[in-house]
Parts: structure tokens; sequence; C-alpha cells
């Protein structure tokens, strides 16, 4: 990795003592805290940092978040806007009511709008209405699922966006978004630089697939899978039921797995796990079909977890057809297999007991779990930190357990993926019993 690829953009030097210079003008880099002016190393290994050859002082690393002593904006004069845009995700909420605290409480800025449904809500003809936060609006919205702002997919033009921000005199705007919505506010960001403007645009990166490369881990993802063991223990029960019984269950996980891996360790009565990343053969006498049955005829019974983008060879029709984020829409894997699975125990004469679960919406409705609810009001905070010291066209996240600024351009510069080659995988396969490659064995 590249030094430079790290770094993140300013609006300027930071000239105005911060609110909070108090609490860290004393504290220096320890194993609980980073100084603002140390870095947290890009690699974590001796092998990996002796393999760039290069000396401690050249070593890749990111800008480390929190308060600084010197800030860019003064935050009396300060209007602010938030946006959420996509999918939904557990803590979308936390995350407004964290921001709204931090900047009201602790930086006294008073003028914070939310910006409903997405990137339309700064398009005039949509007509939307912006809502005035408040510590006294936000108190309580964490309780629920969704977002009180309401979202949207696509994009909308940069150019009226910016001229909405000007119209308002909005400084700083946060986006709360996937790997789209990143994009579209790193084209925000473009306008805003094209003029010449003194607009902050920072992120807090939401994906419930885990798919944003260079963070730890997404928020809300931790509710996700937690929420996706009712359905993979719901399928078990079903399946031990019934003689012969399947409990098939897909979760959500358009490229990336994550979700069906860390949820089938965590109620680990899975049998097969299948995610995008490792594809897999349905026919032959080496295929999942075959497997299945001769599991079924052993043991009696078996569970089958499937992300929703795996197995997109076997059942899609080749289509490019996109929704309105730009993704190509995928084909339905859990019916397919449902009914190839179906189909192939008919032909073979073996009576199946067959239960379909899609808990999908289920899952990203939900409240976020406490765990969640603590990470995404540290992210919020710290969002608050990078976007009053000028920082901008940056998300923060969390990198070997470091809260960090990352460029959104990096942040968007691929998807995280599990690899088939690592830990992950490999304990999926310890506690699943099924094979690398579908062979013969049965567990």
């Amino acid at each position: 990795m590249d030094a430079a690829a790290l770094a993140v953009k300013s609006l300027g030097p930071c000239r105005i003592d911060s609110p909070l210079k108090s609490l860290v003008e004393s504290r220096r880099t320890t194993v609980h805290y980073v100084a603002e002016d140390d870095r947290v190393l890009f690699h974590d290994t001796v092998g990996l940092v002796t393999a760039t050859g290069l000396s401690p002082d050249q070593l890749p690393g990111f800008e480390p978040a929190g308060p600084r002593r010197k800030i860019f904006f003064e935050p009396a004069k300060l209007r602010v806007g938030i946006v959420t845009c996509g999918g939904l995700c557990p803590g979308i909420n936390d995350v407004i009511r964290g921001i709204v605290m931090e900047l009201s409480f602790h930086y006294g800025v008073q003028k914070i709008h939310g910006f409903r449904n997405g990137f339309q809500g700064f398009i005039p003809k949509y007509g939307h209405d912006v809502l005035d936060l408040t510590p006294d609006i936000v108190t309580e919205i964490d309780e629920g699922g969704g977002t009180v702002l309401g979202t949207s997919r696509g994009g909308q033009d940069p150019g009226e966006i910016v001229d909405c921000l000007e119209r308002m005199n909005i400084r700083i705007l946060f986006v709360i978004g996937g790997d789209g919505t990143l994009r579209g506010a790193m084209d925000i960001a473009r306008v805003i630089a094209e003029r010449g403007l003194a607009i902050a645009v920072v992120g807090v990166p939401k994906t419930i697939d885990n798919d944003i490369p260079y963070v730890d881990q997404s928020f809300g993802f931790q509710t996700a899978f937690g929420e996706a063991t009712r359905s993979i223990r719901a399928a078990h029960v079903e399946a031990k039921a019934s003689p012969n019984g399947v409990g098939l269950v897909r979760l959500m996980g358009r490229h990336s797995g994550f979700i069906a891996c860390y949820a089938a360790l965590a109620e680990p009565d899975a049998n097969y796990v299948l995610i995008p990343e490792v594809p897999f053969a349905l026919d032959g006498p080496g295929g999942l079909l075959d497997h299945l049955l001769e599991r079924v005829r052993l043991r009696g019974h078996a569970v089958i977890v499937v992300a929703e983008g795996a197995g997109q060879d076997l059942c899609g029709d080749g289509s490019d057809a996109r929704d309105a984020s730009g993704n190509v829409k995928l084909d339905d894997i859990g019916l397919f297999l449902k009914d190839r699975i179906a189909r192939h125990f008919a032909a073979a004469g073996q009576e199946i007991s067959l239960k379909y679960i899609d808990p999908s919406y289920n899952i990203r409705s939900v409240a976020a779990n406490p765990y969640d609810s603590v990470y995404c009001l540290r992210l919020a905070q710290n969002a608050v930190h990078a976007a009053l010291a000028g920082r901008t066209e940056c998300v923060v996240g969390r990198w070997h357990g470091r809260f960090v600024h990352i460029p959104m351009p990096l942040a968007v510069s691929h998807r995280n993926e599990v690899a088939p080659d690592g830990d992950l995988w490999l304990a999926v396969l310890e506690a699943t019993g099924q094979p690398r490659v579908f062979g013969t064995e049965v567990r």
C-alpha cells in the first residue's frame, strides 16, 4: 500500500481552539489511544512490515481519528447537514443520534439539518422537506430500526446538491451509506472543490454485508448476523422434526458471504454454507445435490445456509439488468436451490421435508444490538471530530482496533470479501464438516 493513498484531504489549517482541547492536550499514544500526530500502521505483522523494506518512519499508516486541539470551523456559526442513503441497516438511527448529540453538546452547533429520502432530499423537484435535528428530536430514535430521515437509491445531480448546500449555507455534510453512496459523496466533494468552497464531506460507511474495505467491521453487521442465527436455529428445529428434513436459509450477501459465515459459526447447526466467493457444483457425483442426498440418508436431516449472491453462475440468466443503485440484479438462489433439491430427491425416490426461510428484510429493519449501538456512537463522534477539523472526502472506520480516517477513494476501491484461503472460511469448513471441494465424505 502506497502511503500517499492513505492521505486524507483537508480544507486548510486548523486555527480555532477546540472545545475539547482540555481533554486531549496532554495525551500521548498508548495501547488505548492514538495521538493526533501519530499514525496507525497499515500492516500489523512482522512479516508484512518487513516485506515493505521501509524504515519505521516511512511505513504506510492511517491518520488516527478523534478530537483535535485545534479545529477548522467555528462551531457557533456552523450549519450542518446529515443524509442517509441506500438500503436499511441496523444502527443508522444510532449514528444520526450520535452525530447530533456530539455536535450539540460538545461543540455547541445549533443548526443541524436532516435531508429526507437520501440524495433526493437536496433536489427541489422531489419536494421533500428538511428536518431540523435537535437533541430532543433524536433522543429516542436509536430504539427503533430503519432511519428517521428515510432513504432512497440512485444518484442525483451533484451540482444540484451543492447548489442546495450553498443556498442553506451548510459547511459540513455527513453522508451515511454504502459504496454507491460514497461514490456520490465523492462527486459532491469534487463539485465543491471545483467551486472553491470550504465545505467538508465526511462519511460513515454503511453496509450490512460488511464489504467496505479497510474497515475492521461495518456497523450493524453484528446485529445482522445475530438476527440471522434465529433463522438457522429455526431451520435446524424444522429439519430434525420431520423425516428426511432439510432446512434451507437464504441470507443477505450480494458479493460477500460474511453474514452467512458468521451466522453459521454463531449457530453451528449448518451443514453447508454457500457463499459468492467459493464456487460450487450442483450436479454429478461430486456435486452438492448428491452430497446432500447421502447426508440425509445417513443422518436424517441437513441445514443449508446460502448467501444471496452465491451460485449466480448456476441460476443466473446472464442478464446485466441493474437496480437504481447500479447493482446487477441477482437471481434468487434460494428458490432455485429449493426447486433443484426437491427435484433431485424426487428423482432418487427419496422422501424429503424441505423448509425454506428468507429473513432478509427482518434482519435489515431491526434496531442495533448493544455492541453495534456503542460502535455507532463512537463512529458518529469520530465523524464529527474529523469534520470540525476540516477533513473532507473521507470516512471514519476502525482498522486493527483503532479508529482512523480513510480516504473515500480507498473505501470504494474494491469490496471486502471472504478469502477462500483465509482463516474465516477455514473455520466455517471446520464447523460444518462440508468438504472444501464437494466430494464424497459426509459428516
